[in-house]
């Protein structure tokens, strides 16, 4: 079974989508913070991050600057998915490798499962 992470820090987002990747058979694991989810990658060792853009604290951006410092985790596929639509912003997300960048609003649930069975199967 795969395993997702979701880096998101609204509840409601992370329930539905824990419930909607559930029911397509992954495993699915959540954190609110990048700290936290740096910590979870080394041990979880997900499949495919998602990762929201605009977190408490430390933001996706530094998430994905860590990740890829370290090598022992720096492959993790990683699908930034915010409703921060900024350019420059997305552009630093592809420099550190995202795989795609969607917009929350832009995608229903079904769309980001099928997104992410996708990169899954490429992968």
């Amino acid at each position: 079974m795969k395993k997702i992470l979701i880096i998101e820090d609204e509840k409601i987002l992370v329930d539905m989508y824990r419930e909607k990747l559930s029911q397509a058979g992954f495993e699915v694991i959540s954190v609110f913070e990048s700290e936290q989810a740096l910590v979870l990658v080394k041990k979880e060792k997900p499949d495919l991050v998602l990762l929201d853009i605009l977190l408490p604290r430390e933001n996706g951006i530094f998430f994905l600057e860590q990740l890829r410092k370290d090598p022992k985790i720096a492959s993790v596929l990683v699908v930034a998915f915010s409703n921060y639509d900024d350019p420059e912003t997305k552009k630093r997300a592809f420099e550190l490798e995202v795989k795609d960048y969607l917009i929350k609003t832009d995608y229903t649930p079904r769309e980001i499962v099928a997104k992410i069975k996708q990169l899954l199967s490429k992968g």
